[in-house]
């Protein structure tokens, strides 16, 4: 894209990179010192952190609100840029020239909109991959400031066209990793009809491997049949134990090549996608969103 373009685009594309990196220095600046004051006053006095854990803290948890303040990176930095060029006449001289605005607004527009691919495809993944280990790491650390507080129920719901499981068990182990006192009830779907309860299944644990529920000291009844006992019992499943287990994420922490496969899994269990599906559609038209805002700055800047 660079090689296509005359020296005057590239110049305005260069100093207009320049701004925006500038911009982006100085709101990260910001986020950083916010976010460190804040896990410092949260975690920092609970857990009795030092300065080396909460710096790691605030370093995993600033980029995802860094990504959400890109819009406005983009409108502040090219914002100065244009102004700075038209503070030197820079500006004026062009369209004395009878360059058309269009020739030094295109490069900011097409940079904004190159840069916006790239933190959608790479930067999103990683920011998501940066929350995900935030969270295991404060979790961690305030592991032992939460410890004694009660237990809670935890409430799963997995299905697909033939099948709708309902899953509660009164509790976790610390890993998350395994279920304790599970009850599963397992309505039968039939021709995209309303599901009929078709089974309860109760287990001592119940362990979520790839692609199914292993289950332990099993007791499974059907209505007006006698109840059977198992040791062990293997049930399919559709869910992914980093996510089921931990919680539904929100949307913004999922990375955007996961999307489509957690909409098409939320959608089986029956729940509504319609956050995750926004989510998406905002992705998809980030890079127009950030090329919107360096036009819109440029314009703002011109005489």
């Amino acid at each position: 894209m660079i090689r296509g373009l005359t020296s005057l685009e590239r110049y305005v594309m260069w100093r207009t990179l320049a701004m925006v990196g500038a911009a982006l220095g100085v709101i990260s600046l910001v986020v950083l010192l916010i976010d460190f004051v804040e896990l410092s006053r949260d975690v920092g006095a609970r857990a009795e952190a030092g300065f080396a854990q909460v710096l790691g803290l605030t370093l995993l948890k600033s980029p995802t609100t860094i990504l959400l303040l890109l819009p406005f990176v983009f409108l502040f930095g090219v914002l100065a840029a244009f102004v700075a060029l038209n503070r030197r006449s820079e500006l004026i001289a062009m369209r004395a020239a009878g360059v058309s605005a269009w020739r030094f607004i295109f490069p900011a527009a097409a940079a904004a909109f190159v840069i916006g691919v790239g933190v959608v495809t790479v930067v999103n993944p990683l920011v998501a991959w940066a929350n995900a280990g935030f969270e295991a790491a404060r979790g961690e650390l305030l592991s032992g400031y939460l410890t004694g507080q009660p237990e809670e129920e935890v409430w799963l719901r997995q299905g697909d066209e033939n099948t709708q499981i309902v899953i509660r068990a009164g509790s976790r182990d610390p890993s998350g990793a395994v279920l304790k006192d599970v009850v599963m009830l397992v309505y039968a779907v039939v021709d995209g009809r309303q599901p009929v309860f078709a089974r309860r299944i109760e287990a001592r644990e119940a362990r979520l491997l790839p692609g199914q529920w292993r289950l332990t000291d099993v007791r499974e009844a059907e209505p007006g049949r006698t109840a059977v006992r198992a040791e062990t019992l293997s049930i399919p499943s559709t869910l992914e134990a980093d996510w089921a287990l931990t919680g539904q994420q929100a949307p913004q922490t999922v990375p955007f090549w996961r999307l489509p496969q957690r909409i098409a899994q939320i959608e089986q269990a029956g729940f509504s996608a319609t956050n995750y599906r926004i989510q998406f559609q905002q992705l998809l038209a980030t890079p127009l969103m950030y090329a919107a805002m360096a036009i819109l700055a440029a314009g703002f800047s011109l005489r």
